[in-house]
């Protein structure tokens, strides 16, 4: 599967365009994690706790939306993006979206 924050992959032609797909997930922090947050804060620095989790849950939004193009009988997802929205406190959504297609080489 060819994912690209672009509208089209070089050197490759859009044969299908079959819509929108995304793939999200909601995540609460964790106490532990918070505490770490906190003295962090005192001392400045990265909040490395946060930093995996919000990679964690790009990585599962993404899977999710490349499972969706891929059940659509999708090769690539153009156009992807990410948001995120807060949900309550303490909890967040992320969100991966794109245009799933199928492309072929130029000839």
């Amino acid at each position: 599967m060819i994912l690209t924050n672009i509208e089209q992959v070089p050197g490759k032609r859009i044969v299908r365009h079959l819509g929108l797909v995304n793939g999200n997930t909601v995540r609460a922090k964790h106490v532990g994690r918070d505490i770490m947050a906190g003295l962090k804060n005192l001392v400045g620095g990265e909040l490395t706790g946060y930093t995996e989790l919000l990679t964690e849950s790009r990585d599962l939004a993404t899977q999710r939306m490349v499972s969706e193009a891929e059940a659509m009988g999708a090769n690539a997802v153009l156009n992807v993006r990410f948001s995120t929205s807060t949900i309550s406190q303490g909890a967040a959504e992320l969100m991966a979206y794109g245009t799933a297609v199928v492309i072929e080489d130029d000839l």
